[in-house]
């Protein structure tokens, strides 16, 4: 594990960025930018985004929000109040970019769409992420990441054959669609510079998680396979699969090329398999998939998985033991490339989380705090960024339309309040 780098210009130093996106895809799609420069100023409820219920606790403390709220200043804004969306539509004025997913038609309705945004700021891109898309019949459902992934089709793939579909144990979906999310708000970066124009990008779930299905569209549309489960087999691809071992553990091994299969068959001590009609070549292995995993499997179980990975990775086949986390924070390479980060934080400490990818060689993003408490900005945002004053912050404050947390600056909430109704300034 490494500290985060402390680096010079990052590629969206300067570009300021709205994130009214809650959850898991409006968040990591904002955490993405915020890591590469971005100044992402994430908008919440006085009751919190939803991921700070999410996953585990350190005493009060989210850690996934530790995480996915990362280098993101945070402010509190009731946006169900016309004062709150007010306040709001003035931050997207001096914006480069809003992330939002709320259900289509929602900012419309609270006079926040991109065409009335657009007006005062004619080159904001606003990231729109949705359920379905902002068109189409299925444009007004809700849909989370997983219900969306159901649709796609990812689902129907997902898991072992003799059993209902299974899911990965990650808002998987959601954070591929955040993903796309970020690469096109980029993109529609590099279109302004040439136009000088914004745009909307339109990221849905479950069309996300559809262009994961590459592979199985045209095999559906020409020869009428519809893809099922296949358990740790990834179809027509031989050997390709999960293998278990002398110890209870699984490896799973990926042989698909004639030269691959020639080197794993010569460490099973099986070189004759090579010339088997049966397994000569990558579409016979694939018709005897079977015949082939059981051989496999076989060889493999009469080892340890420290054996298997030593005899393969010898010749150079392709070979992993399943990681836990346990194996991911005392593997050497996880700590060789610093691919976990430690980011200080006042209450949790060092805490850990992914660093920062992809890597750049001369612009690398990089982590500079961990996520903070509900409105740790407001404060600062509304006074520097808005140009409040702070009596004004005050009574929005007291009228809680907005919120500061237990502390903002070394600044008692009722300090403020205090402080401005004595007729101070700061």
């Amino acid at each position: 594990m490494t500290e985060a780098p402390i680096a010079s210009e990052r590629p969206l130093q300067g570009c300021k960025v709205i994130e009214l996106g809650s959850t898991v895809a409006g968040p990591f799609c904002g955490r993405l930018l915020a890591d590469f420069g971005a100044d992402v100023i994430k908008v919440e409820q006085k009751d919190g985004d939803a991921v700070r219920s999410m996953g585990k606790r350190h005493g009060s403390r989210s850690l996934y929000a530790a995480s996915i709220f990362r280098n993101k200043r945070n402010v509190s804004i009731d946006l169900r109040r016309p004062e709150g969306r007010a306040l709001v539509a003035s931050m997207c004025e001096k914006a480069d970019i809003v992330v939002e997913n709320f259900k289509p038609g929602t900012l419309e309705r609270w006079g926040l769409g991109y065409e009335t945004l657009s007006k005062a700021n004619p080159g904001l891109i606003m990231v729109r992420i949705s359920g379905y898309g902002q068109t189409g019949p299925y444009s007004a459902r809700p849909g989370y990441g997983v219900v969306c992934e159901a649709v796609s089709g990812m689902r129907e793939i997902t898991g072992d054959p003799d059993r209902p579909p299974a899911r990965v144990a990650v808002s998987l979906t959601d954070y591929i669609t955040g993903l796309y999310g970020a690469f096109g708000a980029a993109m529609a970066l590099l279109s302004r510079n040439m136009t000088g124009r914004g745009q909307i990008v339109d990221a849905a779930l479950y069309e996300s998680a559809f262009s994961f299905m590459e592979p199985h569209v045209p095999a559906f549309q020409q020869l009428g396979v519809v893809a099922r489960r296949a358990g740790p087999r990834l179809p027509d691809n031989t050997p390709n699969s999960l293998y278990p071992t002398g110890d209870g553990r699984y490896v799973h091994i990926a042989a698909i090329t004639n030269s691959l299969f020639g080197r794993l068959a010569g460490a099973m001590g099986q070189p004759e398999l090579m010339e088997n009609p049966r397994f000569s070549d990558p579409v016979a292995r694939s018709e005897h998939e079977d015949d082939l995993d059981k051989l496999i499997g076989e060889w493999t179980s009469r080892l340890s998985v420290s054996e298997v990975e030593a005899v393969l990775q010898g010749v150079n086949v392709p070979v992993s033991r399943i990681f836990d986390m346990r194996d991911i924070f005392g593997d050497p390479h996880y700590a060789a490339r610093g691919a976990i980060a430690m980011a200080e934080d006042d209450e949790l400490g060092p805490v850990a989380m992914p660093n920062v990818v992809p890597r750049l060689s001369e612009t690398p993003g990089r982590i500079d705090w961990p996520g903070r408490p509900i409105g740790a900005d407001t404060l600062s945002v509304l006074e520097k960024d808005l140009g409040l004053s702070l009596t004004e912050i005050a009574r929005l404050i007291d009228d809680e339309i907005l919120y500061t947390g237990e502390e903002i600056a070394g600044v008692e909430p009722t300090e403020v309040l205090a402080h401005a109704n004595s007729g101070g300034s700061k």
